[in-house]
């Protein structure tokens, strides 16, 4: 019996492999985290290898687009990452050193499906168990007669498979722990094998539980966008993105925010489930509103530009009404305690910067046959302040309302919909101050000659 077990008193080395035949998505992602906070958390080393043997699918924007996603939410490889396509002639010395020694043999072409020879790893004779401690799963066994016979390493024009080059890599760069998603289990006993035939150390391994849908099955487009571009498109801060994921699977008590220094400082192994962790959009979107929330509006606009839309602050800029640096940066402060993304907060703020194009306000709730006559009594009490603060215009919408002996709501309603076009909105106060003098006659003149 082969039999892997606490065997690791090396330093700590961990990788995340991923292949470009398609964008990163979040799973990817969430494993790379794991390996990451892994590796923060022992003091040790965290590498990236870019798997792309697979000449035919492998794609060298799939490639960039994987590192740029890596760099935007900072998880980097502290040595330089390496490429499996740069490596066949170190594979062709495994696989040689292994023809020689009879562990492996090129197969009776008679014996296969397509009548060409390829490379395949020899089973013992006589019937074994593998075993290893996973150590999010426990002890796992199985026997060699589960494995489908002696498997194949390399395709008949020398070309190795997976398995061969994953143990290949690991045993070159010195890996002390595989962690990675449980779909990989089935493969752990051929590879420990293949160690085994290459008398090299056996890592550790720990197999993370999937990402499920609502309903349990694995996770689909329809249920949340898959790649980690998509995201970051649609405006979620990689802070708030890296929080979520690695509270899919993991948990610290019932703590659900975490710098990244607490999850450095917090993350384990041992507090991992070994069952799947649901995908819920909601909550994402609410860990991503107070990661908003907490950002200042210097850096949310940064974010913007960065990875939503660059002409952001060129279009709040725009004619003829310009906006001052200060006045976007009140807007987005304003906002960005009502929105869950960048986009939401992109799209308030555009919409607040430009005149809105205004039906007429549905029902006498939001105006009746005084409102017009009541704007025109507000414009003509703000005028005469010598200063636009939230306190000054608060108290002059008030005083109006006094004066015409009206609840505050039958003047700021049509106000804030003059405004804004919106029946909801940030502060009215806030928003008059904001918006200047000269805007809001505009505004309010807009609306009146719209109604009546």
């Amino acid at each position: 019996m082969v039999q892997v077990s606490g065997q690791n008193v090396r330093p700590i080395r961990v990788r995340f492999a991923p292949s470009p035949t398609g964008f990163l998505h979040i799973g990817g992602l969430r494993v790379a985290l794991f390996n990451w906070l892994f590796a923060r958390q022992q003091g040790g080393v965290y590498l990236l290898r870019i798997e792309d043997t697979d000449l035919e699918r492998s794609k060298r924007e799939y490639v960039d687009s994987i590192l740029e996603a890596f760099a935007w939410v900072d998880i980097i490889s502290e040595e330089p990452v390496a490429y499996q396509t740069q490596r066949f002639v170190l594979y062709k010395t495994y696989i040689d050193r292994l023809l020689d020694s009879g562990k492996v043999y090129w197969s009776d072409p008679v014996d296969e499906e397509n009548g060409q020879s390829v490379i395949r790893f020899r089973l013992p004779k006589e019937r074994r168990q593998i075993s290893f401690n996973d150590l999010i799963h426990g002890p796992i066994t199985f026997d060699t007669d589960q494995l489908g016979g002696d498997f194949v390493v390399a395709r008949s024009d020398g070309t190795p498979l997976y398995n061969f080059v994953a143990v290949v890599d690991d045993t070159e760069m010195r890996i002390s722990h595989v962690i990675r998603g449980e779909d990989h289990i089935p493969n752990t006993p051929k590879q420990i094998l293949l160690y085994e035939a290459l008398g090299a150390a056996v890592p550790e391994f720990a197999h993370l539980p999937l990402i499920l849908g609502p309903s349990g099955e694995k996770l689909s487009k329809r249920d949340a966008a898959t790649s980690v571009v998509e995201y970051r498109a649609a405006g979620f801060l990689p802070d708030a993105l890296c929080n979520y994921l690695v509270r899919l699977g993991w948990a610290h008590g019932d703590q659900e925010i975490f710098t990244r220094d607490e999850m450095k400082k917090f993350f384990s192994l041992d507090n991992v489930n070994k069952s799947g962790a649901i995908f819920d959009m909601a909550k994402l979107r609410w860990m991503n509103g107070v990661y908003i929330r907490q950002r200042s509006a210097e850096s949310l606009a940064n974010s913007i530009h960065e990875q939503v839309d660059p002409d952001f602050l060129k279009k709040c800029s725009s004619a003829p009404y310009v906006w001052s640096a200060a006045q976007v940066s009140h807007a987005l402060e304003l906002y960005k305690e009502r929105v869950a993304t960048l986009v939401e907060l992109r799209d308030l703020v555009i919409a607040l910067h430009t005149l809105p194009s205004l039906l007429p306000p549905p029902g006498e709730v939001l105006w009746n046959a005084k409102s017009g006559a009541l704007l025109g009594n507000f414009v003509e009490h703000l005028g005469r302040l010598e200063e636009l603060t939230v306190g000054t215009v608060e108290r002059v919408l008030k005083s109006v309302c006094i004066e015409h002996e009206i609840p505050l709501p039958v003047l700021a309603k049509p106000l804030r919909y003059a405004l804004t076009g919106q029946v909801n909105s940030p502060s009215v106060y806030a928003l008059v101050v904001l918006l200047g003098y000269d805007e809001v006659v505009r505004r309010i003149n807009h609306l009146r000659s719209i109604v009546e």
